[in-house]
């Protein structure tokens, strides 16, 4: 989460949003991304999607099967579906996503967990880990002056 949330600042400093996220194998860092949507103009360039994608690239499938992705925000709907789609089997996050809401970002009020029900999918989700530097994310971002999408 450490180097998730070190991604997230790097992306505020690059006039992003607060987001950072990594995908893990085997307790070793395959990818670590953050949000480029306003970079690369793409409503869909979360830090999870991004982290996603850059995984599947170095291990070069699209089976994440044993993979955990650390997240500092709970996934939204679009990335939780994304996680599932790619085999992750956990995801770890720290800000629950009424966080981000609460910081002006157009979240549905739809958590993990709901969406685990709901989907009956078998991914293990575990909300709070380290959540104290994954909010402080939002008020540095703000500080930043950023403006959510």
């Amino acid at each position: 989460m450490r180097a998730a949330i070190e991604r997230a600042r790097e992306g505020i400093c690059d006039g992003q949003t607060p987001f950072g996220a990594c995908v893990v194998k085997g307790g070793r860092i395959i990818s670590c991304e953050h949000n480029s949507v306003w970079a690369d103009k793409d409503p869909i360039a979360h830090a999870e999607v991004n982290a996603i994608r850059e995984a599947c690239r170095k291990l070069g499938t699209i089976d994440l099967s044993g993979c955990v992705i650390y997240s500092t925000t709970e996934p939204c709907p679009m990335c939780f579906s994304a996680i599932h789609w790619a085999g992750i089997g956990r995801i770890v996050y720290g800000a629950p996503i009424a966080q981000a809401r609460r910081a002006g970002f157009r979240e549905l009020s739809i958590s993990n967990r709901q969406m685990k029900s709901l989907g009956k999918s078998g991914i293990r989700v575990e909300g709070g880990f380290m959540e104290e530097g994954c909010e402080s994310l939002f008020s540095e971002w703000k500080s930043a002056g950023g403006k959510p999408y």
